[in-house]
């Protein structure tokens, strides 16, 4: 059965996302992440944390299918990535959080929010992670 990974929102040690993109490899390498997923799978916010923690995507993917769990595969990005400090992880949840609400990206939520059927929840749905929540069925 093809299902969506946990929210956006997840957060390990502090960071957001990073749990969904660990939960997004493992779904595709057993055949059960959505669908809609693929396409994007490695590119946007997958691509972005794996830009702001200094690893390469292949390469932590490489890990994941290795078995790591979320807390390995983070300690491995720690090992050889970029140390981030407090203020700079704290700025990454914000930009994140907030993605689409006011930026470059609105325009593509708004045509999200219609392609998905949103629009009466429109109002309710200011940023990406937003739209993801509602679109995949969580709020």
């Amino acid at each position: 059965m093809e299902r969506y990974p946990c929210s956006p929102a997840e957060e390990i040690d502090g960071l957001v996302y990073f749990p969904r993109l660990c939960e997004k490899v493992r779904l595709m390498d057993a055949g059960k992440l959505h669908p809609d997923l693929h396409a994007n799978l490695g590119k946007a916010m997958d691509l972005w944390t794996c830009q702001f923690l200094g690893v390469d995507y292949a390469e932590l993917v490489e890990q994941i299918r290795e078995g790591l769990s979320d807390a390995e595969a983070f300690t491995w990005t720690r090992e050889h990535g970029t140390a981030r400090n407090a203020s700079e992880v704290t700025w990454w949840n914000s930009y994140m959080r907030n993605v689409g609400f006011r930026d470059d990206l609105s325009q593509r939520l708004s045509e999200r929010i219609e392609e998905s059927g949103l629009a009466a929840r429109a109002d309710e749905i200011l940023t990406m992670f937003d739209y993801i929540d509602a679109d995949e069925g969580r709020t």
